[in-house]
């Protein structure tokens, strides 16, 4: 009877145990061991070992967040403890499966409370700008400002923060918005070489799909991309982007969307630079050792930006690192450069300084010489910076860049000497004051110089008599600015503020001595001008789907008595009906009041840069823009595609024969009015640009195409027939790509195709007599000249250009430093592309002028 009573005890016991475990799914028994694995992973692992299912929503569990455990033999509930710890995030059994939900808090929903703070790079503490930062599940966020800013007011509750930045680890913050919080956030970059897989989640809507016409090009990428003798240039990646005009070596600037080199508005650190390139136009004044971002706008212009139709680049410096001391550096056939920055006093100051001096010119030049002649160029450029955190609320930036460019030639002996020169350089400085007002108000104010000079000198001495020449142009720029940023709830975004600068123009500066003829003149034009302007701009998120961005600009410009007030509208709208694409249209309005003069096409720096006068109106444009784009998640790319339209009014056009140089009659000097050789007309230009880009994994890159028309029209010119600028192309491509095999060794190609530009041959050339009323004598038959008979304006084109460039880089860690070889070959297949045409005097036939072949190239870089 006891055996048997033993055995039913028993059996109720195993029956009672087995029917709790089956209830309590929490008190199953499970190991875990894992490093840096997502919250998703864990649970399915949990899933797994503890027979067991959860549900859940994405968009309220953090999925991704990465978790390190080492569990052993512990119960469900307590291993759901530590890896939602400080997740807000609760859970219960229902059933058969657990639930993870958010937690209920008595909060009040009607009460707002703001999070804000700076986003900075964790090893150098260095502010990082459109950093995104979005509201998991809801559709609203943020981005930082130019200085790692950022402010974002939500209704009291807990919710999900998700940072994430391009090269940088996404960062997954949770938050219980109680109050008003001040969150700093650091970032750590991702070096990771395996694919970045990016899940679009309900409403989430990248940052990729809610620009239109701008551009976001990394650093670090411009720094795989191969170029001419190894040098890094921001323009000519910029080049390589739809709408923006790509090949012609010794093209300066940028030509965007139809519009002029002088329609492109450069911001270096919130100064103008009104020359950006060195070498006549083959490279660019930037060192990409110095710079932190790089963007460009093209249209759909935030009211911030004023004073160009065509294109804003924003270009901003680093900061410097304010915890350790490090430096860049590199040797290449053309030039040499060398950064430094570090901590003044730690995390509190900082510094950078980075120079760039060339000596290959020099050198290829100097055996080409006779024992009495000297020709030689160079250029340099010095880039410093250094800032101050004084309190939670106040900041002080110091920025300088100068560079210079000079092409001299001495030559003579005995008692005839004779050298001359070019030289032209940029002088920028800006100091900017950082204030917090308070969680929602962020303003900067700066006060900035610019300054350009162009300067050509000539001299000769012959038996002690002297003839001397020196001609010079240049503008100088000082402007007061402040910015304000207020963000007065999740749905608004509010930036406002204005600028006053100060213009002093010198189209010519001339002096001239003459021992020989006992002539001495001496003389400067100046113009001095000023230009106020006031703007407001809004980002309002009608709902998560849709975005207007709206803005209003105001300017007056003022020079030798005449005022020009013009208001300027802007308006962009993005429909987003799921998280894989959007839809943008923009309308903007432009005015330009300053212009550049030249008579030359070959990209030399004898440019005039002039007010617009009682007789020179200021430049207009209207330019329409729709686009679409979409992410496809699966091989981590982005397809956008535009179409443009833009209609500009008083246009600058060169009067035929035009010339801005001192002339000469009778050995008397004489001044060209400048307001009287040039004259305004119209300018029109469309086009569709597509763009497929691959950000993530071991093979990035993108593919760019563009269709496009420019045309021109003006009363004075070709009869007042329409016709083709010089820079219209038809087509243009572009085809780049990166490869990395691992972090040693990284391949980089790029491939470049552009219809050929537009340009004016003679149709005839003749022989004629010269014939003066005025002269007595009769003319000879020896004074035959050769004359050519044009057709139309631009009705020719130059051959296609295409060229290819590689590049193979070799990377290697030491203890304490990196150092990198690159070997590249710029036109691989030795494409002679056209400079220039000109016709042969000795069979009247037509000859193309080249300029590079294939240029192989090898170049040597460190960081430490």
């Amino acid at each position: 009877m006891r055996i048997y009573f033993a055995a039913l005890v028993g059996i109720l016991l195993l029956i009672g145990s087995g029917t709790g475990s089956a209830q309590s799914l929490l008190s199953r028994e499970i190991s875990i061991k894992a490093r840096e694995t997502s919250i998703k992973e864990l649970l399915r692992e949990i899933e797994k070992q503890g027979n067991l299912k959860f549900s859940y929503s994405d968009d309220v569990v953090p999925v991704e967040k990465k978790i390190t455990l080492n569990l052993r033999q512990v119960r469900v509930s307590e291993a759901l403890d530590q890896i939602l710890a400080n997740t807000f995030i609760d859970y219960r059994e229902n059933g058969n499966q657990i639930l993870l939900f958010r937690k209920r808090l008595n909060l009040d929903p009607e009460k707002k409370f703001t999070v804000s703070g700076f986003v900075r790079e964790a090893v150098s503490g260095e502010p990082l700008l459109g950093v995104n930062l979005l509201i998991r599940g809801s559709g609203l966020g943020t981005t930082t400002n130019a200085y790692g800013y950022y402010s974002l007011t939500a209704s009291s509750d807990t919710f999900h923060l998700l940072i994430s930045y391009v090269g940088f680890s996404s960062v997954d913050q949770f938050i219980l918005l109680d109050r008003d919080i001040e969150l700093n956030i650091n970032l750590e970059t991702n070096n990771e070489l395996h694919e970045v897989v990016v899940e679009a989640r309900k409403n989430d809507v990248p940052a990729e799909l809610i620009s239109l016409s701008k551009m976001e090009v990394p650093v670090a990428q411009i720094q795989d991309i191969p170029q001419l003798f190894g040098e890094k240039d921001v323009f000519k990646v910029m080049k390589l982007m739809p709408g923006v005009q790509s090949g012609n070596e010794g093209q300066t600037g940028l030509y965007v969307r139809g519009g002029g080199n002088d329609q492109n508005l450069i911001i270096l650190d919130d100064a103008t630079v009104y020359n950006a390139s060195h070498f006549f136009g083959f490279f660019s004044l930037f060192n990409g050792d110095a710079l932190r971002s790089v963007e460009l706008t093209k249209g759909g212009f935030p009211a911030r930006y004023g004073g160009r139709l065509s294109s804003v680049l924003d270009i901003h410096m680093k900061d410097g690192n304010k915890r350790e001391y490090h430096g860049t550096g590199g040797i290449g056939l053309l030039s040499s450069r060398l950064t430094l920055e570090g901590p003044i006093k730690k995390d509190v100051s900082s510094f950078l300084i980075s120079g760039r001096r060339t000596y290959l010119l020099d050198l290829m030049l100097k055996p080409l010489m006779s024992q009495s002649m000297d020709l030689g160029m160079y250029f340099y450029d010095i880039t410093a910076k250094a800032d101050w955190i004084f309190s939670d609320k106040d900041k002080l930036i110091l920025s300088f860049y100068t560079g210079r460019d000079r092409l001299y030639l001495e030559e003579g002996s005995g008692s005839y000497k004779a050298k001359s020169s070019i030289n032209w350089s940029n002088v920028t400085g800006t100091l900017r004051w950082n204030h917090v007002f308070n969680k929602k108000i962020f303003s900067n104010t700066s006060l900035i110089f610019s300054d350009y000079r162009l300067r050509i000198n000539s001299q000769a001495d012959y038996a002690g008599k002297l003839y001397q020449l020196n001609l010079g142009s240049g503008i100088r720029d000082l402007s007061l600015k402040s910015d304000f940023d207020y963000s007065p709830n999740s749905r608004h975004a509010l930036r406002y503020g204005g600028i006053l600068t100060y213009h002093r123009f010198n189209p010519q500066a001339v002096y001239e001595r003459n021992d020989f003829i006992d002539l001495e003149v001496e003389g400067s034009e100046l113009y001095h001008s000023g230009e106020m302007a006031l703007y407001g701009e809004d980002i309002y998120h009608l709902s998560s789907r849709w975005r207007v961005h709206s803005g209003l600009r105001l300017v007056n410009f003022f020079a030798r008595g005449k005022d020009y007030f013009r208001i300027e509208p802007r308006l962009m709208l993005i429909y987003a009906p799921d998280a894989n694409q959007s839809f943008k249209f923009s309308y903007t309005i432009m005015n330009q009041f300053i212009h550049l003069l030249t008579n030359t096409g070959v990209g030399l720096p004898t440019d005039l840069w002039v007010p617009s006068t009682e007789n020179i109106r200021p430049q207009h444009s209207q330019q329409l823009a729709v686009g679409y784009s979409y992410l496809i998640n699966k091989i981590n790319s982005i397809v956008s595609a535009e179409l443009y339209y833009k209609r500009s009014r008083n246009v600058i056009g060169y009067k035929e024969g035009a010339t801005f140089v001192e002339v000469a009659q009778n050995g008397i000097p004489e001044k060209v009015n400048w307001e009287q050789n040039i004259t305004q007309g119209q300018g029109t230009s469309y086009g569709a640009e597509l763009l497929i880009q691959k950000k993530f994994g071991k093979l990035t890159g993108w593919l760019g195409y563009t269709l496009s028309w420019s045309w021109l029209q003006f009363d004075d010119l070709n009869d007042g027939k329409p016709f083709y600028a010089r820079y219209d192309r038809r087509h243009d491509i572009s085809l780049v790509g990166i490869y990395r095999f691992n972090e040693r060794i990284s391949l980089s190609s790029s491939w470049v195709y552009g219809t050929g530009s537009a340009i004016t041959l003679p149709v005839a050339r003749y022989y004629t007599l010269p014939h003066n009323p005025a002269d007595p004598v009769p003319p000879s038959t020896l004074n035959f000249q050769l004359v050519n008979e044009y057709g139309g304006r631009n009705q020719y084109r130059m051959s296609p250009y295409h060229r290819l460039d590689f590049a193979i880089q070799f990377h290697k860690k030491k203890k304490y430093w990196e150092r990198t070889w690159e070997i590249s070959v710029y036109n691989l297949y030795n494409r002679k592309n056209p400079y220039f045409y000109y016709i042969n005097n000795e069979n009247s036939k037509l000859q193309q002028m080249s300029l590079l072949p294939i240029i192989p190239s090898i170049s040597y870089s460190f960081k430490f």
